[in-house]
């Protein structure tokens, strides 16, 4: 029995996209094509690989099996090719990085300066992206590594396969209109009848700020959901309602707003995450110390 890279490749992306369809559009080629060469490798095999559950495919218990083989083959023809790419270019490489509005406004300058400086054959090139996004692009090898985030009211779930280390914590900041409020701190429940301006539920950040204020006994009266700091403070400053920013959203605060100290004293973790299979890298590795020294340039105080 003589197995397809090429089709192995395709049951490893079957079983970590769930359809065919799914896999197709990914990889760019036909429904049609797909079926016909996951066909051809069940052949190959000489057993049953795939179930027909309705419309979709599932993996039998032999397919199961011959995926997890795909999926260490696979890992280790990325480490080759990084490996011939390393040698053919002299050393240097190039990390592909997701980062998210906020931490490219200012993290992202401050690590880049200090890696280029520490190591100079290492190029990073960057992709913004919702921070909901990240994860699944570094899972699926869009990226290398990305920027994520964990909340002290709403920590990520885990993402099988992947690891993440932690680069820094940034406090959490009621930001209120100036002059509004004359107080040294607040808590939330200050703010319980004050209009809110918070992020959407279907993100990250308005998902951890609305849990926040419910374990503080209320529902925020969201009049704007804005997706960005940087909007929602600019509503804030035009006197518009109040909102929770983090250390690194503050940097571009406008005139007119005024960040308060909140009394539960909620934060945020910055970490990188990363193929768990990478670990060994060295880029990586000097990526996650020069971002640490970076976000220490910037204020932030190191995770632990």
């Amino acid at each position: 029995m003589e197995l397809s890279l090429h089709r192995l490749r395709l049951l490893h992306e079957l079983e970590r996209r769930g359809t065919v369809t799914a896999v197709a559009d990914a990889l760019n080629y036909t429904v049609s094509a797909v079926s016909q060469q996951l066909a051809l490798l069940e052949r190959e095999a000489g057993t049953s690989l795939f179930e027909r559950r309705g419309r979709g495919l599932v993996l039998t218990e032999a397919g199961l099996l011959l995926a997890g083989h795909a999926r260490t083959i696979m890992g280790a023809v990325e480490d080759a090719t990084h490996a011939m790419a390393s040698a053919r270019d002299g050393g240097t490489t190039t990390l592909k990085a997701g980062v998210w509005a906020s931490v490219a406004t200012t993290l992202l300058p401050a690590g880049l300066v200090v890696l280029g400086r520490e190591h100079p054959e290492i190029g990073v090139r960057t992709r913004e992206l919702a921070p909901e996004d990240t994860t699944g692009a570094v899972r699926d090898g869009s990226l290398d590594l990305s920027f994520v985030l964990d909340y002290s009211s709403y920590p990520m779930a885990r993402v099988p396969e992947l690891v993440r280390v932690p680069i820094a914590v940034e406090a959490l900041h009621a930001v209120v209109p100036r002059g509004t409020i004359r107080a040294a701190q607040v808590s939330l429940t200050d703010l319980e009848d004050a209009p809110w301006i918070i992020a959407s539920p279907r993100s990250h950040f308005g998902r951890a700020v609305r849990i926040a204020c419910r374990e503080h006994g209320f529902d925020p009266q969201v009049r704007h959901e804005a997706g960005e700091q940087s909007t929602a403070l600019a509503l804030v400053a035009a006197g518009l309602g109040v909102t929770v920013a983090s250390d690194l959203g503050l940097v571009t605060a406008p005139e007119g707003v005024e960040a308060l100290p909140l009394v539960e004293s909620p934060t945020r973790t910055v970490s990188v995450t990363f193929r768990e299979r990478d670990t060994r890298r060295r880029s990586l590795q000097a990526f996650v110390e020069a971002f640490r020294e970076g976000a220490r340039h910037v204020g932030l105080p190191p995770a632990g």
